[in-house]
């Protein structure tokens, strides 16, 4: 991160060269000096907004390019989130503003949607891996936790199961089947699941020492008897932490409605340069790989709230 005695001073000198410009007339030395500064910013760490500072024709700083920049590079610690919002298209700008200006990757405005104070996620017809599947970055640490509200709309169609809500991701972000036995990387996500005579809550987690290629429940799901209900709110509680070099130290726990779905040691990693998480993850579709067994026939609706994401550690 950069010192405060190295800007002390990059900003007395900025403070002469500009003056120096508008006593000769010359804009482009304030152009150059602007890039200095910048270059100081550049050194900052992921935790620090860099915003690049760019000249124009004559000389003068591009505000807007510079707010823009400074915001799609924020990584924020903590989110607070209650979708008050008017009901409408739930367009990147504003959920990027929600997330406290998170850069967000795979925002698809035509699938998400404010409806009465709740983020509305579409799930697309006759397919798989098409819905409303996005991230945001976020400071890098080695513990996190979450909490939000879910809600399937009344009409909603089980069809086999999917993914749902928001999640985390581990150095690499191992997810779609990438066994994460490397050790590079992992991640938890929630599903939904109908075995045919129940629907229920599963975790969905990759980490190190995964049997199969596909995420691991282990064997856990919410309710433990009966099944998810329409139109009923559950609340999620969700915390990461990192382990460290090839120890179990680190820790998975998955909460809903206050019950304890999983609360374990694990081993996410094994490379300690992957061990941070990175990301939040808003995954939203069914699959699932076979549209014939994972698919629907229905435009489909799942509801969010009062998403608050914190760092720990």
């Amino acid at each position: 991160m950069c010192k405060n005695a190295t800007l002390s001073m990059l900003t007395k000198f900025l403070t002469k060269l500009i003056t120096m410009s508008q006593k000769i007339n010359f804009p482009k030395l304030t152009g150059t000096a602007m890039l200095l500064f910048s270059a100081c910013l550049g050194a900052c760490d992921k935790d620090t907004a860099k915003p690049e500072l760019v000249s124009d024709d004559g000389g003068k700083l591009s505000v807007q390019k510079t707010m823009a920049t400074a915001a799609a590079q924020a990584y924020p610690s903590n989110i607070n989130t209650q979708f008050s919002r008017s009901d409408g298209a739930y367009t990147y700008a504003a959920a990027s503003s929600d997330f406290g200006m998170a850069s967000l990757t795979g925002w698809n405005e035509s699938r998400a949607y404010i409806s009465g104070g709740w983020a509305r996620a579409t799930l697309a017809p006759n397919s798989v891996s098409n819905g409303l599947i996005a991230g945001a970055d976020i400071s890098d640490g080695s513990a996190y936790e979450a909490t939000f509200k879910v809600r399937f709309h009344s009409q909603f169609d089980w069809s086999r199961g999917g993914k749902v809500g928001f999640g985390f991701l581990i150095g690499v972000g191992n997810t779609g089947c990438d066994i994460a036995t490397d050790g590079n990387g992992g991640s938890l996500r929630l599903m939904w699941y109908n075995n045919g005579s129940r629907v229920y809550f599963q975790p969905y987690v990759y980490h190190r020492d995964m049997s199969g290629p596909c995420g691991d429940t282990f064997g856990k799901s919410y309710p433990s008897s009966g099944s998810l209900q329409k139109g009923a709110t559950y609340s999620v509680h969700l915390y990461v932490k990192s382990n460290t070099g090839s120890s179990k130290n680190g820790w998975v726990q998955v909460l809903i409605n206050g019950t304890t779905v999983l609360d374990q040691s694990i081993r996410w990693t094994t490379n300690d340069a992957q061990r941070l998480i990175n990301r939040l993850s808003f995954h939203n579709f069914r699959g699932g790989k076979d549209v014939a067994v994972w698919g629907s026939s229905q435009t489909s609706y799942i509801y969010f709230d009062d998403l608050v994401v914190n760092k720990v550690q």
